[in-house]
């Protein structure tokens, strides 16, 4: 589905302009310690004229059919872009989590790393984590790699989504 560059879009995020709309998809989430399940995602990316874009994403654990079992984890943050390829994000989760990641854009394609964390007291701690968000056949495919509980950095959460009407 093609994508129309939106009406009074801060210059600073054109190479972000690819990301803007909603997107509904599934996914799936495994990591040492944990049972690994498959998750359902929609993510949205809008703006309001400034010079952030502002993210909302929403997981649920599913089951074999499809069906949503429970509500998994929510996010919302602020993309800013710095110097037309720097990537600055920071998010805070429903589970008392709060991150800054740092990252490049490369056309349809972001890396981001983990910069630092702000856990509440009743929170489980990140040590560190790196996301790729990117376009791959007209989807936007999610991948997030953590390291914790004591387990080295490696793959958490990955998604592919297709962008809504």
């Amino acid at each position: 589905m093609a994508f129309t560059i939106p009406e009074n879009l801060h210059p600073d995020l054109m190479p972000l302009a690819w990301l803007i709309g909603t997107w509904r998809g599934k996914g799936k989430a495994e990591y040492p310690g944990m049972k690994s399940f498959n998750y359902a995602q929609e993510v949205s990316f809008n703006h309001d004229g400034q010079n952030y874009l502002n993210y909302f994403s929403r997981t649920w654990e599913i089951d074999d059919d499809n069906e949503i079992v429970k509500p998994f984890d929510s996010e919302v943050g602020f993309w800013r872009v710095r110097d037309k390829e720097v990537l600055e994000v920071v998010l805070s989760h429903n589970s008392g989590t709060n991150e800054g990641w740092l990252g490049l854009i490369r056309g349809p394609k972001i890396q981001l790393a983990m910069d630092k964390t702000y856990e509440s007291p009743s929170a489980k701690a990140i040590a560190a984590g790196s996301r790729l968000y990117g376009l791959v056949e007209g989807q936007l495919f999610t991948s997030l790699d953590v390291e914790k509980d004591g387990h080295e950095l490696q793959a958490y959460m990955w998604s592919s989504l297709e962008r809504q009407s």
